[in-house]
């Protein structure tokens, strides 16, 4: 599927054509049609201009999803600049570790942001010495900062028909956003990805998800990830949604906006709904709006999916399958497919697109047999930033990018995500892959939600540790936890060791924190 739009200020300009009156953004009093949301962005690439800013610079964003995230954001598009999303997680030190690998140019910001000032935070630490300008979005503005009503105000001295040049000058093969990876098995790494890519990709998984205008789309993702910004402010303008960003994710606060906005569409990973689904006061909330829901990123166990359905009223649930580099997609289930194969796969690869699952040597696997998975197509990044020797590493000569992910996948071209190359582990000889493992464990009526790694062990090399938050109203006991799973699977791919927690640790994308599980293992040997 081509998109009517090759880049990202067509889309913006296409977006206030088509849908004009309707509703386009919602932040608390904030409510902006398509055409006052279009007018906002172009007033911040007027005032990117005015500050020197040209074609291919770059300019970061280290804040929270609020409305002005995404105008600061639209705006670097059509000033032809290149966007920096920072992981709002981030402590100074790692901001300015990519604010200077960057080069960025301009910051916008916020301070105060769950007791976090990331203006103070980077002056601790030195950082951003390449910054010509930090602009304060919400919060106090220190000394040397601009507020956000003054860089707007700052536009006015530039002509729009000199912004609408710049803005058609941007074509389909330049780079729109330089988007890090997510950082939970090492250092991150800068994926250079284009205007063309992304439009085509993100209105692939609109249309296969089957928004509709008039949706309205409460985006619980991080805008600084591609779920947050591809598939959420970028899908919200392809297809005529509104949208209506959340900041910090909490089951009660989201729960009361979904009533209150009428949410049609609320995607997320499976941590998201379950716990939604066992929060005590479900009943209390008016879900009956919701229409669509997105997941994915983890074990899903079919009956989540049933019970997504039925208790939370969702008429179609999807799930897929992307990575950075591939422009943040690359497979997805169909909305009307069956729940055993939404929960147990990750869809198929998406049109235009090559998937396979293949052997250490390059080989592709039979049906069923698992291996590295592998895409090629147009929405694999150009490379990384300043890294050839890690690009050559990542797209071999043919053009696969060799994702890092084990996989399954069967005879119809439904891909089965099964584990991460770094996340398995190798227990007395035997591959064990942790999201089997996790899978299983999910059957056990007191395990809510589970985490796997593998720990060091003398004898085995290393053996399995899961983490396990209580299924409601359960009192787990790690023994007779451990005692089940030698019951229900293969002795290796059993935990030697449970430990019961309240809540697994997740970065601002949903996905567990394996890393800080295996030191947190590793520290009770």
């Amino acid at each position: 599927m081509n998109a009517p739009w090759s880049t990202i200020p067509d889309l913006v300009d296409d977006a206030a054509l088509r849908f004009g009156d309707r509703e386009a953004i919602v932040d608390g009093d904030l409510r902006w049609t398509f055409a006052e949301y279009r007018d906002q962005i172009h007033a911040a690439s007027r005032a990117l201009m005015a500050r020197g800013i040209g074609a291919g610079d770059r300019i970061a964003v280290w804040a929270p999803n609020v409305a002005e995230w995404a105008v600061a954001a639209l705006g670097a598009h059509c000033a032809g600049a290149v966007l920096v999303p920072i992981n709002t997680r981030f402590r100074g030190r790692e901001a300015a570790e990519l604010l200077d690998r960057t080069l960025a140019r301009v910051l916008f910001t916020v301070t105060d942001f769950l007791d976090a000032d990331y203006v103070a935070m980077l002056a601790d630490v030195g950082g951003g010495t390449e910054l010509d300008e930090v602009v304060v979005l919400r919060g106090s503005v220190p000394d040397r900062c601009t507020s956000w009503a003054d860089f707007l105000e700052a536009g006015d001295t530039v002509d729009d028909g000199n912004r609408a040049t710049r803005s058609a000058a941007v074509g389909g093969d330049d780079l729109c956003h330089l988007m890090f990876t997510s950082g939970t098995t090492g250092s991150p790494k800068g994926a250079m990805l284009r205007h063309s890519a992304i439009c085509r990709a993100f209105l692939a998984w609109s249309e296969v998800i089957g928004l509709e205008a008039g949706d309205r789309y409460l985006v619980v993702n991080p805008f600084f990830h591609a779920f947050g910004l591809n598939s959420g402010i970028l899908a919200c303008l392809m297809k005529g949604v509104t949208l209506v960003p959340h900041p910090v994710f909490d089951v009660p606060a989201v729960m009361r906006r979904v009533g209150e906005e009428r949410i049609t569409m609320l995607p997320g990973p499976p941590a998201i709904y379950q716990t939604i689904l066992n929060h005590p006061d479900l009943d209390e909330f008016d879900l009956s709006s919701l229409r669509l829901a997105v997941t994915g990123a983890a074990t899903i166990p079919v009956q989540m999916i049933h019970a997504m359905r039925d208790r939370l009223g969702f008429e179609k649930v999807v799930t897929g399958y992307g990575l950075t580099e591939a422009s943040g997609i690359a497979t997805m289930c169909r909305h009307d497919d069956d729940p055993a194969l939404i929960a147990g796969t990750s869809g198929r690869a998406i049109d235009d697109v090559e998937v396979r699952v293949v052997t250490p040597d390059g080989a592709e696997c039979p049906a069923g047999q698992p291996g590295e998975v592998v895409v090629r197509g147009y929405n694999v990044m150009v490379g990384y930033l300043d890294d050839p020797d890690q690009t050559a590493e990542a797209i071999d000569s043919e053009g696969w990018l060799h994702t890092g992910d084990i996989g399954v996948m069967d005879a119809d071209g439904y891909l089965n995500i099964t584990d991460r190359v770094k996340d398995m582990f190798i227990n007395g000889g035997f591959n064990v892959y942790p999201a089997e493992v996790e899978r299983l464990m999910l059957a056990h009526p007191e395990v809510g939600q589970v985490a796997v790694v593998g720990i060091p062990d003398d004898r085995l090399g290393e053996v399995g540790m899961a983490f396990v938050v209580p299924a409601p109203d359960t009192h787990p006991d790690p023994a007779d936890i451990v005692s089940w799973c030698r019951d229900e699977m293969a002795n290796y791919k059993a935990p030697r060791r449970v430990e019961v927690i309240d809540v697994l640790p997740l970065n601002a994308s949903g996905k567990v924190l394996k890393f800080e599980l295996r030191q947190r293992g590793a520290a009770l040997l």
